[in-house]
């Protein structure tokens, strides 16, 4: 596998090795070494599935210390705009967010570590996410901003008009009104 390193140090792309022939394929998505040597050290608890019509958004969500957590996030079928967003005030990079196009045909992950609020929009219909995450769901450390927050500034890939939202997504605060965390705190 492929490490490909983004313009937000710790934010990375994961593009796998495929092995294909008249059967079908066979790709290694995850390594742990691998992992550890070249992106971080740190230990997958769980892991998450969902399944998205086109147009639905989900984001932009993260959890609190002590319940922060990494994620590594892969496309089974589908196509979606994965955006990681940095929310480490202090840091050079707070704010910024890289945008990543993940699918069932490209394979390709990204690992979004601690200290960021994630989110996708789905660009297809039946599109499965599935995201490991290196701490368990605490619902009382859950917090999340506004995915069309100003400030932020993301292009979601779809009309603003077409984008389909759970109700508490529709309620949260702006980058400048959150909970964030403090970039010179570590947060593993």
């Amino acid at each position: 596998m492929k490490i490909i390193e983004t313009e937000i140090p710790g934010v990375v792309l994961i593009d796998p090795v495929v092995r294909g022939d008249s059967r079908g394929y066979f790709m290694e998505t995850f390594l742990r070494g691998k992992f550890e040597n070249e992106v971080i050290c740190t230990e997958f608890v769980q892991e998450n599935e969902s399944l998205s019509s086109r147009g639905v958004l989900r984001g932009l969500h993260y959890q609190l210390p002590p319940y922060a957590q990494s994620k590594l996030v892969r496309v089974v079928s589908g196509k979606i705009l994965d955006v990681a967003v940095d929310i480490r005030k202090g840091s050079p990079t707070f704010g910024r967010s890289v945008v990543a196009e993940l699918s069932g045909e490209n394979k390709r992950q990204i690992f979004i570590p601690r200290g960021f609020a994630h989110g996708f929009s789905v660009l297809e219909d039946n599109t499965i996410v599935q995201y490991k995450t290196d701490n368990y769901y605490a619902p009382e450390y859950e917090a999340a901003i506004l995915w069309n927050d100003p400030a932020l500034g993301i292009d979601w890939g779809i009309p603003a008009s077409e984008i389909l939202l759970s109700e508490k997504d529709t309620r949260h605060p702006l980058l400048k009104d959150a909970g964030v965390f403090v970039f010179s705190h570590s947060l593993y």
